[in-house]
């Protein structure tokens, strides 16, 4: 069976490839801001914001991949009751960080499996982080160095790069951290006889 990932995210699909699956990528064509400002408006949890989100993006590729296993996957960050975008300027970037450091924030990761147009599968995962009340002057520095990378986060860093300076405490699993539930994705995977064990 194919595994088609309805995402264009390298991190996701590297960490599929890395752990031994055999994987393409398709790209899922959602409106995820429209979808999540009207999850949003009508005061849904950011974990069910994550999953609607991973859900809509798995079944609008299951449609046209029917005979695939197809996993959605998206990622929200929640901190201090608000629900944080992906920066579009490094002005917005620096916005988000500002509101950021010092404190504690969550990230909601999703994953959905679809198989012949259904969901058969779901998962979501929790980590919590906490940033240093870092400097004004590093963290212009900080984004001038990192905003091509930074841009594509929903938090405005990454912890695989110069992003891990920028916390305190970290309390979830890596991949969670990454926007993709591994451990419990291959737990399933196995059960159902589709990777080795």
């Amino acid at each position: 069976m194919t595994i088609v990932l309805a995402s264009t995210s390298p991190i996701r699909l590297q960490l599929l490839t890395a752990a031994g699956l055999s994987v393409t990528s398709v790209a899922p064509r959602v409106d995820e801001t429209s979808i999540r400002d009207a999850l949003v408006a009508e005061g849904a949890h950011p974990r069910d914001i994550a999953d609607a989100l991973a859900e809509m993006k798995a079944r609008k590729v299951a449609e046209r991949q029917l005979t695939d296993l197809v996993l959605g996957c998206d990622q929200i960050l929640e901190a201090d009751g608000r629900i944080f975008a992906k920066p579009e300027t490094p002005d917005q970037a620096r916005d988000q960080l500002h509101q950021l450091r010092g404190k504690t924030h969550k990230l909601h990761s999703a994953i959905v499996a679809y198989e012949n147009a259904l969901p058969i599968w779901r998962h979501t995962a929790e980590a919590r982080l906490t940033m240093h009340q870092i400097s004004d002057d590093y963290l212009d520095a900080y984004i001038r160095r990192n905003w091509d990378s930074i841009r594509h986060s929903v938090g405005c860093y990454k912890i695989e790069e110069e992003g891990i300076r920028l916390f305190s405490t970290i309390e979830g699993d890596h991949f969670t951290i990454l926007g993709l539930p591994l451990m419990p994705l291959l737990a399933w995977a196995g059960t159902r006889g589709m990777i080795p064990r």
